[in-house]
């Protein structure tokens, strides 16, 4: 039987079913003579008073329960339940157990010994009280510390109340004064205890915790701790680093005490996440959130204090805008500016627009234009990761800078050529750079993130734009690996005899043609680009090769998708050509929708003349009747006077244009100038002129539209240029 004791704490189930704790002390398997048999004996460790004395019964049902946990029943209604500090304790007890029963160590569950509700609330009673009384801080009980600290991380709500427990004590600043003991009498087993017990507080995960581990104070000997892995032969030398080899430089110097700590304090924190600690499994991604948010605060701060200070954000573009600051100088402001852009992807959004709008006043962009073209690679790269943040932040603020910066350029050398230039010239032989500059321009020219607005249009603005000052410089390299004839304007489909460029250009403009823009389609039309892919298709002749069916495929898919604009161009320019080629239905096919898309037009063309016409001659009708109201009011006056020629009735009839029966003709004589300057008109239907009455009918509507063409010199005594004119 074993006599050693183990740390246990005693449960007891009282009469309302409910789990009480009897307290805490140590648990030994022993032959009492009183009670004649092997019993449990657990005695307080304070008063060395019996807590709990149980006689191993051969009929009483244990059961093993969490590793750490032993359960059993004295009596009907009265439960016992041990809880052990250790799993090593609670398996020696429960072989003690289970050699008396004669039973195997292995079986855990003999049978069921609890009902179901009070299983799951000695579950809760054991999470929520307090079963331990964390050890004393001092160098003989090291290991017992970490071992406590180790299996309370087993436990969610054990790790509340050790956290509780370590917030409120200086227990942590004891612990870190325990470390100089060590290091200083070269005890290796205690400095490997305080490195777990160390990790494992971190593990705790409280933001109040590493308040005071990552305080000015601590936080250096945090990282001591950390350096003592019992995993390594040897001590890493992580302190040495972070004081000798990563040193602080004030590109600008900083006069604030408060920002100067927190710079410190964020670096250190980062380098025990990144360094220190294990990384984190799939199953573990949360396992040190409270870390990672502790820095990213620290890193808003800081640049929430850096953007509050109105001086020091305009010092530092001064220099870099100054010509005459050495490479070195540059390249440090320049690694200071890539980092202050990295920690403002942690800003809220409102903070974010603020910040890059203050950089955009400060002129961020026409500095990235200057140093963008320096020949040194790390000022390049770290000028292309910080146009990178603003790229990626705000592509429409990027376009608008490039715009304005065309209206007041006199030399032409824009700041989007500068960055085309880069990515052609790019000296890295795995094209690093430039195939970054590539996704970067990508975004730029992406139709789908631009703004379209009723007052902004930046889609075909900024495209315009780009096609006329930009696009030859972007595809002077397509040009310069063809062939010498792209020079004078031929197409590399029509040029290329060995077919090695040929399906590349084909691939191009079938893209082109894809998108579906008319804008592409306007200029495939007015530069004729289709005549070098027909020529390739005729010298192909008959072989039946890649390039052949390329080619059909690109008149396919116009012919399926009905593109109108390149159906019509097609037809009318190449299909005498083409019409031969009868192995496929292809130009057949573009001939057919070319008949259907002009027979439609003619009969919307034919109906919307029929209507037009309807429409003139309702209006025509009415303004003469109009007329004829207010030659009724004038006739009681004793004559009825046409307004003047000049003005009024050229004005009003001037679109009107008709053919009239020669019958119609007869019924209306030639109008006669009155001596008021205006138009007598005589009607065969009209009383005398003299009477004073005029009635104006649907034959006098006639009169007042041109003759036909035949009858011209029957009216030679109305002038020309007084005739009305119809013109559509």
């Amino acid at each position: 039987m074993a006599d050693e004791r183990y740390r246990v704490k005693v449960y007891s189930l009282n009469k309302d079913h409910r789990w009480d704790g009897l307290g805490t002390g140590y648990v030994s398997s022993i032959y009492v003579k009183r009670l004649q048999g092997v019993s449990l004996l657990v005695r307080s460790d304070s008063q060395a008073s019996p807590i709990l004395e149980s006689k191993v019964k051969s009929k009483t049902p244990y059961q093993k329960q969490q590793k750490t946990l032993i359960v059993w029943s004295e009596a009907e209604n009265h439960g016992i339940a041990l809880k052990f500090q250790d799993a090593e304790g609670c398996s020696e007890i429960w072989e003690d157990i289970c050699r008396v029963q004669g039973k195997d160590p292995s079986v855990k569950i003999t049978q069921d010994l609890l009902e179901e509700s009070e299983d799951q609330q000695l579950d809760e009673v054991l999470e929520t009280d307090n079963v331990f009384d964390l050890p004393n801080c001092e160098l003989s009980k090291l290991e017992e510390i970490s071992d406590f600290i180790s299996s309370v991380l087993a436990s969610p709500i054990g790790k509340e109340r050790l956290a509780l427990i370590l917030e409120n004590e200086d227990y942590i600043k004891n612990l870190l004064q325990l470390f100089h003991t060590c290091e200083d009498l070269g005890d290796t087993a205690g400095l490997h205890h305080l490195h777990e017990i160390i990790k494992g507080i971190l593990f705790l995960n409280k933001a109040a915790l590493f308040e005071i581990m990552f305080s000015a104070e601590c936080i250096m000997d945090v990282v001591g701790c950390l350096e003592y892995d019992p995993a390594l032969a040897q001590p890493k030398r992580h302190r040495e680093f972070l004081t000798q080899n990563a040193r602080f430089k004030d590109v600008v110097p900083i006069t604030d005490c408060e920002l100067r700590q927190k710079i410190h304090q964020t670096y250190r924190v980062q380098y025990i996440h990144d360094i220190l600690l294990p990384a984190p499994s799939m199953y573990e991604e949360n396992f040190l959130s409270t870390l990672t948010t502790f820095i990213f605060l620290n890193k808003v701060e800081i640049v929430s204090m850096l953007k509050d200070d109105n001086n020091f954000l305009s010092q530092v573009f001064a220099q870099l805008r100054d010509e005459t600051i050495n490479d070195d100088r540059r390249r440090e402001l320049l690694f200071f500016f890539k980092e202050f852009c990295a920690f403002s992807q942690t800003l809220q959004p409102p903070n974010k627009d603020a910040l890059f709008e203050t950089l955009t006043e400060l002129g961020i962009l026409p500095v990235l234009k200057i140093v963008m073209s320096m020949e040194d690679l790390q000022i390049k790269s770290a000028a292309t990761d910080i146009f990178t943040y603003l790229v990626e932040y705000s592509p429409s603020m990027i376009r608008e800078f490039i715009m304005e910066e065309a209206q007041q350029s006199e030399d032409g050398n824009l700041f989007i050529n500068v960055v085309i230039e880069q990515m052609i010239c790019d000296t890295d032989p795995e094209l690093g750079g430039a195939v970054h500059l590539m996704g970067l321009l990508r975004i730029l020219l992406d139709p789908e993130n631009m703004l379209a607005t009723p007052n902004i249009c930046e889609r075909s603005e900024f495209l315009n734009f780009f096609y006329k000052h930009c696009i030859h410089n972007f595809i002077a390299p397509l040009f310069a690996t063809t062939s010498e004839d792209i020079c004078d304007g031929d197409n590399v489909a029509g040029s290329d005899k060995n077919n090695t460029n040929c399906l590349s250009a084909l691939r191009f403009m079938r893209r082109m043609i894809g998108l579906k823009d008319e804008l592409y389609n306007c200029y495939i039309i007015k530069g004729n680009l289709f005549e070098p892919v027909v020529n390739a298709l005729l010298n192909n002749g008959t072989r039946y090769n890649m390039l052949n069916s390329a080619i059909i495929e690109l008149f396919e898919y116009i012919r399926v998708e009905n593109i109108k604009s390149l159906v019509a161009h097609i037809v009318e320019k190449f299909y005498k050509t083409l019409e031969s080629i009868e192995y496929v239905q292809t130009f057949k096919g573009l001939k057919i929708k070319y008949e259907e898309e002009k027979d439609q037009q003619n009969h919307i063309q034919r109906n919307l003349h029929s209507i037009l016409y309807s429409r003139i001659l309702h209006r025509s009708t009415r303004v003469v009747e109009k007329e004829e109201k207010c030659f009724k009011g004038n006739s009681e006056e004793g004559e009825a006077i046409m307004p003047p020629l000049e003005n009024d009735f050229q004005d009003r009839y001037k679109f009107m244009e008709t053919k009239e029966t020669k019958e119609n003709e007869d019924k209306v004589d030639p109008p006669k100038r009155a001596s008021r300057g205006g138009y007598k008109f005589a009607s065969s239907h009209s009383a005398p002129a003299a009477n004073g009455t005029h009635s104006l009918h649907g034959s006098s509507t006639v009169g007042l539209m041109n003759r036909l063409d035949d009858e011209k010199d029957k009216e030679d005594e109305t002038p020309s240029r007084k005739r009305p004119h119809l013109s559509f």
